[in-house]
């Protein structure tokens, strides 16, 4: 079995005293019962109350536990125990080996006398105990001697670390005024050192800065109010550093600090005062509803929710002229203008405005009251204000046929001011740009300045100006809107230009067409059109109009047996009267087609050319006709170009092949009969017209008018650098005998007074209604027979209708 011998060397013994010394009677039987070597007589003493006897009866050791102190700071291994097998007779035959934990590394044995050290420096903070094995071989042959043991080194504790506050420094919150012994935090510092074992992980908390608003309890470490009635008005911060001492706080033991800031918490222990009992403000008549008059504030000591404020109007005689609101952000009262002002109405008001604190606390009732009152006086300035209509807005009918310059309204407006100034009148043109209406400029009737006409603009809005007369910067706008009523000034007409057509087996009574009519006017009853034939058309054996009754009318035959041959085209006139005062009507025009139609009265041919062509072609015979007409044309154009390539044997210059004269006088001309004006042939060849020979003259174009050149000075001509590039021109172009012709066009302001056609101009010409007679323009000669052929009366007409 494993046993130990007695300790006899020095250095074992001094360890063992020392243990002793430092844990006393306790760590002795510890030491003892773990197998720590003790002094010789020192055992027995502390187990027996018998005397102590020289004799000791030989025993085991109990070795499977030892003890070492940590942080040992010597500088040879430190001895911890003594390993020893009853098998070991000293002579070095038996051979110790240490395996386990640290074995090699932390902790050593002497292979021979069982010696156990230290040779590393144990710290039971990182490491309480070693689990190792012990066993001891046979030297020579390596066989074990005793099975192998298991034992523990544990390492005992010292007081080597001081408290710490791991969560340091602190932030805490109190409110103001609390009473003595409020808890403010809690603070906790942790020891490393084993709290098992001594007092070395004992902690006791003080104060060492804070006093005498706060205090911590010693063995919690909480931190409670010292000082009643804190105020935060007047100091808001504090900082307090708590000292956290372990060993019980006795002399020796280690400390640590932490910081704790602690912030008082507002509460409303403050009411609102005005820093003035007095405010003066002005504010102008003119200025709008909702503008700012002025500002207003209750001072409050206090913040957050307990320093919001409430303004309130609660006297005065403004209270229905201005508004009061409190300004969320910087907790004022703004005054402001609740309905429009007037310097000529009242000049001054009063107000008492009030400012309280919405939030109150009931325990801090008895330092109130918490409201407050002040007196505001506001006086209105006067402003020249523009002129003022009454009423605000006009509304006038008027009926579309009122005369020019009739008044269909006074608009009246005047200065509000006290000064009363003169009021000038005017129309705003940019509302009013035809121009229908006038406004007299000292009395305001509003006048008729342009016929009106519901048709072209039923609505009318425009703006009257009001200008003072000493001051035209002041002006006033009223807005009057204008309704054109309805008179019947439109006779109805068709809506568009009606053309039907009428078979030539069409029958007597058959519907042809249905017409409406359409009238720009707006009666108040409605609509109503009457529809019948035009007197000179009433009695026509073709046609007849049937009244519908609503608005519409249906256009009949009369007769049947209509032929295309004995008349192609019927107008038939129909008159429209509407029911308006007075009755107007007007009469238009059907334009009716005989046309060839089938047995189901589908129109085959409405033209007379069709019965003189054959009933049926074939399709050879119409291909046959085709190609006859197509040779044809390409014969024609053919020869064509043949004389065209004969004519022209080279290439005209593009510069040269058009050639033109354009002369403009200012001058009235003298119509057919002036042939003195102009002798285009001095143009054609001006040289040989100079010289006064022809050898070479146009024979394509002979002169028309005598030359007026001869009236030009020729000394201007030869000067002229314009003239002589123009002659030069002109007698290139007259030796060139295949030059297009020469154009001359002649400009005159008025008809002369020998024309045969006599003036032609528009300005004197009929402005009725009624058509045109060109009966004259047979008496014009064959010139104008073309004309009259076309605009002029045929003769033996059929009849219309």
């Amino acid at each position: 079995m494993w046993t130990s011998g007695r300790m006899s060397n020095a250095k074992s013994w001094l360890g063992l005293g020392m243990s002793l010394y430092f844990w006393g009677l306790m760590d002795l039987t510890t030491t003892v019962l773990s197998g720590t070597p003790t002094p010789p007589g020192k055992l027995e003493a502390f187990l027996s109350d018998k005397p102590q006897s020289h004799s000791r009866t030989k025993r085991s050791w109990v070795w499977n536990q030892f003890f070492v102190l940590e942080e040992y700071t010597g500088t040879d291994p430190l001895y911890v125990g003594k390993l020893h097998s009853d098998m070991d007779r000293g002579d070095g035959s038996i051979k110790y080996i240490l395996s386990g934990e640290g074995a090699g590394v932390v902790f050593t044995i002497d292979d021979t006398t069982g010696d156990i050290h230290a040779i590393q420096r144990l710290d039971r903070e990182e490491r309480a105990q070693y689990t190792l094995r012990a066993q001891a071989l046979d030297r020579r042959t390596g066989r074990p001697m005793e099975p192998e043991s298991e034992f523990i080194i544990k390492i005992q504790d010292i007081n080597d670390n001081e408290p710490k506050f791991l969560d340091g420094p602190y932030v805490a919150t109190v409110p103001e005024m609390s009473p003595v012994g409020t808890s403010v935090i809690q603070v906790t510092a942790t020891d490393a050192d084993d709290p098992t074992y001594g007092n070395s992980a004992r902690v006791m908390y003080s104060i060492l800065q804070g006093q005498p608003y706060f205090s911590v309890d010693s063995k919690t470490g909480v931190i409670r109010t010292a000082l009643m009635n804190m105020d935060r008005e007047a100091k808001e911060y504090y900082e307090v550093i708590i000292q956290a001492k372990d060993m019980g706080g006795q002399l020796g033991g280690l400390a640590g600090t932490t910081t704790v800031n602690i912030t008082l918490s507002d509460v409303n222990d403050n009411p609102p005062r005005f820093p003035q009992k007095h405010y003066q403000m002005s504010v102008l008549e003119s200025a709008p509803v909702s503008s700012t008059v002025g500002r207003v504030f209750a001072k409050d000591l206090d913040e957050g929710i307990n320093a919001e404020m409430k303004y309130t109007i609660v006297d005065g005689d403004g209270a229905d002229a201005f508004n009061i609101n409190t300004d969320p952000h910087f907790q004022v009262g703004i005054i402001t203008v609740k309905k429009p002002l007037s310097f000529e109405t009242k000049k001054s008001y009063t107000l008492k405005v009030e400012g309280a604190n919405p939030h109150l606390e009931m325990r801090f009732l008895n330092l109130g009251p918490f409201q407050d009152t002040t007196t505001v006086h506001i006086s209105v300035e006067d402003v020249d204000e523009p002129p003022v209509f009454e009423p605000g807005s006009y509304f006038v009918e008027v009926p579309e046929d009122v005369a020019i310059g009739t008044t269909i309204q006074i608009i009246s407006a005047k200065d509000p001011d006290v000064t009363n100034n003169s009021i000038r009148y005017s129309i705003d043109r940019s509302s009013d740009p035809g121009r229908f209406f006038y406004v007299d400029i000292t009395t305001g009737a509003l006048m008729t300045a342009r016929p009106l006409d519901r048709e072209e603009f039923s609505w009318h809005n425009i703006t009257v100006l009001a200008m003072e007369m000493n001051n035209p910067s002041q002006v006033g706008s009223v807005p009057v809107t204008i309704k054109v009523l309805d008179v019947n000034d439109n006779a109805p007409k068709f809506p568009r230009f009606y053309e039907a057509f009428v078979c030539e087996n069409a029958k007597a009574g058959q519907l042809i067409q249905t017409v409406s009519a359409v009238d720009q006017d707006d009666p108040r009853n409605g609509q109503h059109f009457y529809y019948s034939l035009a007197p000179e058309a009433a009695n026509n054996p073709n046609f007849t109009v049937r009244d519908n009754q609503d608005n519409t009318a249906r256009i009949l035959t009369r007769r049947s047996g209509f032929r295309q041959q004995e008349q192609s085209v019927f107008y038939l006139p129909v008159l429209i009267s509407d029911n308006g005062q007075p009755v107007l009507s007007s009469t238009g025009t059907l334009t009716i087609q005989v046309c060839s139609c089938d047995d189901n009265s589908h129109v085959l041919s409405c033209s007379p050319e069709a019965y003189m062509l054959p009933v049926r072609l074939s399709r050879g015979a119409l291909i046959a006709i085709l190609a006859c007409i197509f040779v044809l044309l390409v014969l024609v154009l053919l020869i064509l170009s043949m004389r065209r390539h004969r004519k022209q044997p080279y290439i005209i210059d593009d510069e040269e092949n058009i050639h033109e004269n354009i002369v403009r006088y200012d001058d009235e001309g003298g119509g057919e009969e002036d042939t003195e004006a102009f002798d285009i042939a001095a143009m054609w060849n001006p040289r040989e017209a100079q010289a006064g020979g022809a050898s070479k003259t146009r024979q394509d174009m002979l002169p028309e008018i005598e030359s007026l050149s001869r009236y030009v000075p020729q000394t201007c001509a030869v000067n002229s650098t314009v003239h002589s590039y123009v002659l030069a021109k002109l007698y290139e172009a007259d030796m060139d005998l295949w030059a297009a012709p020469f154009d001359s066009l002649q400009t005159y302001m008025f008809e002369g007074d020998g024309s045969v056609a006599g003036s032609l101009s528009s300005l004197q010409s009929a402005t009725s209604d009624s058509e045109q007679s060109f009966d004259f323009l047979t008496d014009w000669g064959p010139r104008f027979r073309k004309l009259a052929e076309l605009y002029g009366a045929s003769e033996g007409p059929a009849p219309l209708w």
